[in-house]
């Protein structure tokens, strides 16, 4: 299939193509149980895990690919899976991927590196129409999601996860594995929504205050948050001001957030 749609990877569009069919089966098992959902991939190039997707209980696929070779591959795929699999062409940065599926939905996809986190920011932003997603990172963008506070790699991408969901670092993928390999390891997060999520206007000032706190690691809170309070918001939270950023957990920028 890739001779054929002359679907090498390219590098401006952060492909690397998972073909092992043991691993594909794995990713999708991760997902959990994925009978009577309705799962969107993202990326799918060739579609080495959209089958692994086709192969579980899903209800259907719904593949989202803005490379027009990936494209014609995934219509040639559709012949054979038939009505369970459906073929979206365009940007995923400019889609509502929720408004694709009724739910209950999922989201598992091995992710263009050049997009994951901004594409896992708006996944956040609509937590709650999502039952969990599975999704693929480079390892080091994985670890700063599933980062624990005081930790080197903890930071906004944690707090915003953390804050809307459970988040798993489910396993490590070395570069050998894809095609064609890239220069760092990957890995697969599942994050699973919360039962309570906050309001879109409530999430657009967590992206302000983690912006604001992290911008500057080094800066205490008193100096990061000058913009937003500083001092007196801090007092407010029983926050000492004297304090960083990465040393806050999920829960005192939630105090902080909703005092803001």
């Amino acid at each position: 299939m890739i001779a054929r749609h002359g679907l090498n990877a390219r590098r401006s569009l952060g492909q690397h193509f998972l073909l092992d069919a043991n691993l594909t089966a794995r990713i999708a098992r991760a997902a959990g149980a994925l009978e009577g959902r309705h799962v969107v991939e993202v990326g799918p190039g060739p579609g080495g895990l959209t089958r692994a997707l086709l192969a579980t209980g899903a209800a259907d696929v719904t593949v989202v690919e803005i490379d027009e070779r990936a494209v014609a591959a995934m219509q040639e795929l559709r012949v054979e899976a038939g009505t369970r699999l459906h073929v979206v062409a365009g940007d995923a940065m400019a889609l509502d991927l929720a408004g694709l599926v009724p739910a209950p939905r999922q989201a598992v996809a091995n992710l263009p590196y050049n997009l994951a986190s901004p594409l896992l920011v708006g996944w956040l932003r609509q937590a709650s129409l999502w039952e969990r997603l599975t999704l693929m990172f480079q390892l080091e963008v994985a670890e700063r999601i599933c980062a624990a506070p005081a930790s080197p790699a903890y930071g906004r991408l944690a707090v915003l996860a953390q804050w809307c969901c459970a988040a798993e670092l489910r396993m490590r993928i070395p570069p050998a594995a894809f095609v064609p390999p890239p220069k760092v390891w990957s890995a697969v997060v599942v994050l699973t929504p919360h039962a309570a999520q906050p309001e879109a206007a409530l999430f657009a000032t967590m992206e302000r205050l983690t912006a604001a706190a992290f911008g500057q690691r080094r800066k205490m809170l008193r100096g990061a948050l000058r913009g937003l309070g500083g001092e007196a918001l801090l007092a407010r939270a029983g926050i000492a001001p004297e304090r960083r950023a990465e040393t806050l957990a999920v829960a005192e920028f939630d105090r902080l957030v909703r005092l803001l």
